[in-house]
């Protein structure tokens, strides 16, 4: 887009479309309430599969309720394959979820049968991306229930921490945003943030940063807290969130609104399986590791850098602007399109910063590089722009600092060597910034912006 071309008008300012929205979301959310609960059917019943890589890694893993450290994996580089559970009498089928590991599929169905030899197609899909998928509003029964998988979606093959199937229930999915908002569109509010944040050491250090700045969080008492990536050193394995993170951070972790870093895909255990296990949920509260929520009269988006180049989170991304009814808008994931860091820019999130900046957004919030930067509103060409998003990088939440290497257009501000957190103070249609040292100090402040 050149500097001169207009900036489309997002049909959210159109208030009859907004009334007919805001009308058909309470209408979604009155009919989830009345929707019956669903009982777990899997767990533990008899499983088979077309194959297993390994004895470690048989069928029966996938229906043992452990969904981050045992998996059931085929035979790598063929399909298809498939995994199926005995649920021992012929039930109802409402709901599946599969936790796929690192090796997924990206084409797959979910069938159920009365013999194992007939089977009905109740879910098929060609554009599965991984992580967490959890399968509404199915209709079908069957005392076999299976995931057959046609096409791979890595050169491996098919692998889930966990198969669920669920009767009982009809569990149409809720309408984004599934975070219910607890302040009121005219008030304002205060949200912490910060990216690269626990080191592996504890308070009884005095060189470890995170304990002091979860002191910070506490003092700021903000409505949430986001987290930009690499929220746990060096491997983000599960014992290391529950020594580390969960003894500072974790005292917020119920009004976290994380996503991951690149360190989240390192752990042995497979991608994500420490992160997911430690924030359950709270990481994929649409079942996927990218998802959004409202508060007051902003729309917040949560993205996965690690993830760009999959379409299925682009198109999400697109589908979710294209829906949203609130005056501003906020995004953040790791990595940063601009950064005068060690890491410097990343080209990865150039079109997610395009789409963005088409659909009118405010603010973006990043880690990745350990320092904290704030920069003027710029279009995704690094052009400055009243229009433009305000992007603030915020990598001081605990891990060693990283120094400042080449100046990018538009930085206004830049810290090297500090720990702190984001303080943003958020209102019906303005907002600013301060970073908060360890010390309490306001290291800076930024202007005060009005919402496009």
């Amino acid at each position: 887009m050149s500097s001169t071309t207009p900036r489309s008008v997002p049909h959210r300012l159109l208030p009859v479309l907004a009334a007919l929205a805001a009308l058909l979301a309470g209408v979604l959310v009155a009919t989830g309430r009345a929707e019956a609960a669903e009982t777990l059917l899997s767990q533990g019943k008899p499983a088979a599969s077309s194959s297993k890589e390994g004895s470690s890694y048989s069928s029966g893993k996938a229906v043992d309720g452990n969904l981050t450290s045992t998996r059931w994996a085929s035979l790598e580089g063929s399909d298809p394959q498939w995994i199926r559970v005995d649920l021992g009498a012929v039930s109802p089928i409402s709901r599946v979820k599969l936790f796929w590991e690192e090796a997924y599929g990206e084409a797959y169905k979910i069938q159920v049968s009365d013999d194992a030899a007939t089977w009905t197609t109740v879910y098929s899909t060609s554009s599965g991306d991984g992580g967490e998928d959890d399968l509404t509003g199915l209709s079908g029964s069957g005392r076999y229930v299976r995931m057959y998988g046609t096409a791979r979606g890595t050169e491996y093959g098919y692998s889930l921490y966990e198969f669920q199937v669920f009767g009982g229930g009809t569990a149409t999915p809720s309408p984004t945003p599934t975070v219910t908002p607890t302040v009121n569109p005219g008030d304002s509010f205060v949200v912490a943030a910060a990216g690269d944040i626990a080191a592996q050491c504890t308070a009884s250090s005095s060189s470890c940063a995170h304990p002091k700045t979860a002191a910070q969080v506490q003092a700021m008492n903000p409505e949430f807290v986001i987290t930009m990536g690499d929220n746990q050193y060096d491997d983000a394995r599960l014992s290391d969130f529950q020594n580390y993170y969960d003894k500072t951070w974790g005292k917020f972790k119920s009004k976290t609104r994380p996503v991951a870093g690149n360190h989240e895909t390192y752990d042995p255990a497979g991608t994500y399986a420490g992160y997911k296990g430690y924030f359950g949920s709270i990481a994929t509260p649409q079942g996927k590791t990218y998802y959004s929520y409202d508060r007051g009269n902003w729309h917040f988006v949560a993205l996965d850098s690690n993830y760009f180049d999959q379409t299925a989170q682009i198109n999400w991304l697109k589908a979710d602007l294209a829906a949203n009814t609130k005056s501003c808008i906020a995004a953040y994931w790791h990595h940063p399109l601009f950064s005068s860091g060690e890491h410097g820019n990343d080209p990865v999130s150039k079109p997610v910063w395009k789409i963005l900046y088409d659909a009118r957004a405010d603010l973006v919030l990043n880690g990745h590089d350990h320092h904290y930067e704030r920069f003027a509103p710029q279009n995704p060409d690094a052009q400055a722009t009243p229009d433009g998003i305000v992007e603030i990088l915020g990598g001081m939440g605990g891990a060693s600092p990283y120094n400042i290497e080449n100046v990018q257009p538009n930085s206004l501000k830049r810290l090297q060597d500090v720990y702190g957190v984001l303080k943003l103070k958020l209102g019906p249609d303005t907002f600013s910034s301060q970073l908060i040292g360890t010390d309490g100090a306001v290291k800076d402040s930024s202007p005060t912006y009005t919402c496009h």
